[in-house]
């Protein structure tokens, strides 16, 4: 089930997150190396779980949180863009733990309907090329992500 966001969803949410990008952090400990690394994210144990925080802090109603048997499994932060007419689907996990599947499509749905409510043209999301992103990349390719632009980022140590 999708529900909206509730303030006492947050800790369960703050953990989801920590815990869904370990995997991704301990790919990118690897590639930049130890020093780099610890420049760009000197508490990778709770990063993630800050971002969040400060997503349902400033935008709530932008929150989406998906509950499996009275638990939740999942969350979905997205943003709404009246400008450009396009809306962002932001950080999302399923919690690394509950061994369901779908959880991400039906988040997803759940978003690009409201996307189309509130008269956004396009919905877009950003995720990495490495292997540790594969996972949310065939996902987002099953939701209907058609147009994908590749990039890279380059560092050199100094």
């Amino acid at each position: 089930m999708i529900r909206k966001y509730q303030h006492n969803d947050l800790p369960v949410l703050i953990d989801i997150g920590n815990q869904a990008w370990q995997k991704i952090y301990g790919m990118y400990r690897q590639a930049y190396g130890k020093e780099l690394f610890s420049l760009i994210m000197p508490d990778s144990q709770t990063a993630k779980g800050k971002q969040i925080e400060n997503h349902c802090k400033e935008y709530p109603d932008w929150i989406y949180v998906c509950e499996e048997h009275g638990e939740i499994v999942g969350f979905i932060t997205f943003y709404i863009d009246q400008k450009t007419k396009i809306g962002m689907i932001g950080n999302n996990a399923v919690d690394p733990e509950c061994g369901l599947k779908g959880i991400g499509q039906q988040m997803y749905k759940a978003v690009l309907e409201r996307l189309q409510k509130e008269g956004m043209s396009f919905a877009q999301v950003t995720t990495g090329l490495d292997d540790a992103h594969a996972p949310a990349r065939r996902a987002y390719e099953r939701a209907g992500f058609d147009i994908k632009v590749e990039d890279v980022t380059y560092f050199k140590k100094l």
